[in-house]
């Protein structure tokens, strides 16, 4: 029943009795919303009367649908008393989440909403470890390499935003149990195709599907957490991207280089061990639709939008499942009476008042550096191994060899003006191997593969090839005079036989992601204690000046190690930025606002691909300093911000 009064705006009730608001007793099974009441006037479990659809609007009411009186207000006076009205359901909606308990609901989403995050920090991953791969499996050339990851992250960008928007509208269950179910089924079907176009459509509608899981998982899972709980598992729930990474990083190490998994029909159809990767990463989110399905909508956002019946039965489901874990379930879900904010049916723009314009700002920056930085660092290593490799280069020149059969594998190795008469190359390997103005002659090819290797200025002089990789994109500006080929592979070739350097990047991967352990947890402790922006504060600066010492990172072992304390100190801050995000941001825009905050991240993991990995290859001192005076400077200013902890979720 909707009521309205000189100090009173509207209310949904289930009984003719008030909700006072005050503080429910979790142990007693009581409240203020139940003294004064009649025996007659109380809600015992289980019975529910709804809103009377015949009830007549009686002396200062108005009848449900129709408020004739704001016809006459001002749109200002309007959007006014929906303010206050918001005000005072934030605070009654705090006093109710308290009576429901903390308990066995949370936990049953706090684990399916970790899924979906957690599938979220899988696809980050899973990107970088496929590419390499996928690229030379379909045999991309250099000028079409690199785009696979820059559309992913660009799919998630505009997921970010989209879903992000529609969990306001829709609500936040509904959009993720689709943006995960579109996540999910182009993941799977992107490890089957074989067109590297398609393969780039299917994981860029899969990056669209999955850019909605983290603005909305926050806003679903903070709307059902009290406020003194909500600052520390908000930071808990931020531990599942780091179980994604870890799941990620450990797959790829147990599965991309046995490519004894892979199979093939004819020379059309290959299924390496890379698309056996690929289909792991899906389960996690396949998991989440599945256990999405058994959880209800947020009651909040029922509460918004006016679905006040939905948002008592899902409230009295919370406070009966905790209170059936408690071993109380004769305990009476008291709340009778609802805060309905008023509707102004036209589009509002996202604009939060609660929070401030500085805030954002600075959440955007530290969110842009750290996604730069995480998407560098791999960059810094690969260079750093590139530089080692190639120092390692074995140089021959002027060389003549004659009447000798290669049945081994060449690796790293350079020939400049040799000569290679009546020999035999039979079942054996190049591996990054360059001839330079030579020539073959009579020479005879069986059975051999070519990674990265490639002839340049040579001459193949009655030279006969069987069953090798050996074509035009590896024959550059070389000629071939009466030479014949026969039954040549098709497709790339690729092999991690003896390859050291494919277990180690997955493993520096992990070892840079477990790192974030320590500091996950340090958060989560401390997060109500000490506030959110003195922890947000404090990490930026101390990962700034982490950042700083990666100039003096001469070798790989200290970068990998810097790459280790840089994540364990930024962690914090992360949590940090997200627990503040949700509680900055109204209901109707919690999802509209962190969705665009986290496409900016999305932007600049694009940007900073671009940007820093063009940047290392020539000096590492930009990146390093924009990146460290940036979080020191955005650290300092976060520590002058208002805390939000002590705030009810508007």
């Amino acid at each position: 029943m909707f009521h309205s009064g000189d100090d009173d705006g509207d209310y949904y009730s289930q009984t003719q009795g008030n909700y006072e608001g005050g503080h429910a007793n979790d142990e007693e099974g009581s409240s203020d919303a139940t003294e004064g009441h009649d025996d007659e006037d109380e809600i015992y479990e289980g019975e529910y009367q709804g809103i009377p659809s015949d009830a007549k609007p009686g002396v200062g009411q108005v009848a449900l649908g129709r408020p004739v009186a704001d016809g006459l207000k001002d749109r200002k006076e309007l959007e006014s008393e929906r303010q206050a009205d918001e005000e005072e359901l934030a605070q009654q909606y705090e006093l109710i989440i308290q009576e429901c308990g903390h308990g066995r609901f949370q936990w049953q989403l706090f684990f399916t909403l970790g899924l979906a995050l957690m599938s979220d920090g899988v696809e980050v991953f899973v990107v970088g470890f496929v590419l390499p791969s996928a690229e030379t499996d379909m045999c991309v050339p250099d000028s079409s390499s690199g785009w696979l990851g820059s559309v992913v992250y660009l799919g998630m960008m505009v997921g970010a935003f989209f879903w992000g928007g529609m969990a306001d509208k829709v609500g936040r269950r509904q959009c993720l149990l689709i943006c995960m179910s579109i996540n999910g089924f182009f993941a799977f079907l992107s490890s089957f195709v074989q067109s590297y176009g398609f393969f780039l459509f299917c994981r860029t509608i899969a990056g669209f599907g999955i850019g909605g899981a983290v603005p909305i998982v926050f806003s679903y899972f903070a709307e059902v957490l009290a406020r003194e709980k909500r600052g520390e598992h908000l930071s808990w729930l931020c531990m599942f991207w780091m179980i994604g990474e870890i799941y990620a990083s450990a797959m790829a190490w147990a599965i991309i280089p046995h490519y004894g998994w892979s199979f093939s029909m004819g020379s059309a159809y290959q299924f390496h061990s890379w698309r056996v990767f690929v289909v792991v990463c899906a389960l996690p989110c396949v998991c989440s639709v599945v256990a999405l399905t058994f959880m209800p909508e947020s009651p909040r956002f029922y509460l918004e939008v006016g679905k006040h019946d939905e948002a008592w039965m899902i409230l009295k489901q919370i406070h009966d499942t905790n209170m059936r874990a408690r071993g109380q379930p004769e305990k009476v879900f008291t709340v009778n009476r609802i805060k309905i904010p008023k509707q102004i049916d036209e589009f509002v723009e996202m604009q939060a008042e609660s929070g401030n314009v500085v805030s954002k700002a600075v959440f955007r920056v530290k969110t842009e550096l750290y996604y730069g930085l995480s998407v560098w660092f791999p960059d810094v290593i690969k260079h750093l191994q590139a530089d080692e490799y190639a120092s390692k280069v074995q140089r021959h020149k002027n060389e003549l060899t004659e009447d000798f059969t290669f049945n081994f594998t060449l690796e790293n190795q350079i020939h400049t003006n040799g000569v290679f008469i009546n020999d035999r190359f039979i079942n054996m390997k190049f591996k990054s191997v360059t001839f330079i103005n030579t020539t073959f002659q009579n020479c005879y090819f069986e059975d051999v593969t070519s990674v990265g290797s490639f002839f340049r200025n040579c001459t193949f002089v009655d030279a006969f090839f069987y069953n090798t990789d050996i074509d035009d994109s590896k024959l550059i500006n070389t000629k071939v005079v009466n030479s014949s080929f026969h039954h040549n592979k098709t497709g790339c070739q690729m092999t991690f036989d003896d390859d050291y350097s494919a277990y180690w990047v997955y493993f520096v991967n992990f070892l840079g992601t477990l790192a974030v352990l320590p500091g996950n947890i340090v958060s989560a402790l401390l997060m109500d204690k000490i506030g959110r922006l003195s922890m947000l504060g404090f990490s930026m600066v101390l990962s700034g000046i982490s950042c700083f010492f990666l100039w003096f990172g001469t070798s790989e072992a200290m970068m990998i190690g810097m790459l280790c304390l840089y994540n364990g100190l930024s962690i914090s801050a992360w949590n940090s930025l997200d627990v503040v995000t949700t509680e900055l941001y109204p209901t109707d825009r919690r999802g509209t606002g962190f969705g665009f905050c986290n496409a900016l991240c999305k932007f600049a993991a694009v940007m900073g691909n671009l940007i820093f990995g063009s940047l290392v290859s020539i000096t590492k001192a930009i990146p390093i300093l924009l990146a460290s005076s940036v979080l020191v400077g955005g650290g300092l200013v976060g520590l002058r911000l208002p805390d939000t902890r002590s705030n009810v979720l508007m």
